[in-house]
């Protein structure tokens, strides 16, 4: 009965035996296939991205000096025009008829005022023959002073008429495009109230977004030391560029939203921006010269911040901590952690752990391209 046990221990070691050897037996696992990098130096910008809207170098709301009927619209929708532009027509009869009124009260005060003149010279000289008395002639010279002002008065109202005629031509303030028609022949117009059209200026166009108030002692400094450039993109078709420099940071820091705004100026020669339009702002802040740079996508985020994983000699990965400083355009430049030639990878890390091995996907694929791309000549080559 003793014998039981003995034979139990001896079937457990052969059997942890048989285990150990099975273990020594497996094969490793096989290298991970990833896409791998070289970091490499280059010229980053330091940008801030960030949305803004298009806005018109200038805009004038016209609306009547005067209250009266629409005459003559003389412009088309859309229309570029010119300083000085005719816009619209007002009915000029009353204004004219005023004008008229005015001017003769002139011509009247003028010929009142001749006579005063004529009758003080008169007197004067019978006062000096002692034919009339000091106090008529003070009484013509008073006439003639009362004329005098009676003149001006009626210059002044033949002026504010000849103002007011005036008024009754709308002209364009400055060259830019006029909006949409808002009045018509026949449309009764009241003084600084009905609008009569639109007249925005695009050339240039100014540009307005908002920066967060972190980086405003970066901006300043930056817009002080010279000319601060700005990216523009469509949202809609990031193909299209365009170029503008800042020209306003504004001396208030928003406290609802804690952004600042600034405005920038770009030439829209060829109008292809108009005011309203959202757009993407990459402000330019500096330029790191010769950084150390990987693709975007060799950034991992961990529990204690970015990281990359490092191919070795082996072929074997390392996990290592690097600090950003910039990205742009699909490049990451790194403030600390790598050198230039330094081997990254930048796809198939879900699979990877430090100490994992790995093989290049792209590697193994060019015996095959170059197999395949036998295939494809050989016909043409018969």
């Amino acid at each position: 009965m003793r014998l039981a046990p003995v034979a139990l221990l001896t079937a457990a070691a052969l059997a942890l035996a048989a285990c150990s050897e099975d273990a020594k037996k497996k094969p490793a696992p096989p290298p991970v296939p990833v896409t791998t990098a070289k970091a490499t130096e280059a010229d980053i910008p330091v940008a801030l991205r960030v949305v803004g809207r298009a806005e018109a170098y200038e805009s004038v709301t016209l609306k009547p000096r005067v209250d009266g009927q629409v005459a003559a619209v003389l412009f088309t929708e859309g229309q570029h025009v010119k300083q000085g532009d005719v816009l619209i027509r007002l009915d000029p009869t009353d204004f004219a008829a005023r004008l008229q009124q005015a001017e003769a009260a002139v011509a009247r005060d003028e010929a009142l005022i001749a006579k005063s003149r004529a009758d003080t010279a008169r007197y004067t000289a019978l006062r000096n023959r002692n034919f009339v008395s000091e106090e008529k002639v003070n009484d013509t010279r008073t006439s003639e002073a009362a004329a005098t002002a009676n003149l001006r008065a009626s210059q002044a109202a033949a002026e504010v008429a000849r103002l007011q005629l005036s008024y009754a031509t709308i002209r364009a303030p400055f060259t830019g495009i006029v909006g949409a028609r808002v009045v018509f022949p026949g449309s009764a117009v009241k003084v600084n109230d009905t609008t009569l059209a639109v007249v925005n200026r695009v050339r240039p166009l100014l540009v307005s977004f908002s920066i967060p108030e972190k980086h405003l002692a970066r901006l300043r400094s930056t817009f002080k030391a010279g000319e601060m450039r700005v990216d523009i993109t469509l949202p809609s078709d990031k193909s299209q560029h365009f170029t503008g420099k800042v020209i306003f940071i504004d001396n208030a820091v928003d406290t609802a939203t804690g952004t600042i705004l600034m405005k920038a100026s770009l030439p829209n020669e060829d109008e292809k921006l108009t005011p309203g339009q959202f757009l993407n702002i990459s402000l330019i802040l500096d330029v790191l010269e010769k950084a150390v740079t990987v693709p975007g996508e060799a950034i991992q985020q961990g529990a204690d911040g970015n990281f990359v994983y490092i191919v070795k000699e082996d072929s074997s990965v390392e996990m290592r901590k690097v600090q950003v400083a910039a990205t742009d355009g699909g490049l990451t430049a790194i403030a600390s952690g790598l050198t230039a030639g330094d081997t990254v990878v930048t796809d198939g890390h879900l699979r990877l752990t430090p100490g994992a091995r790995i093989r290049d996907k792209d590697k193994d694929a060019k015996p095959e391209d170059k197999a395949d791309k036998a295939s494809t000549e050989a016909p043409k080559a018969q």
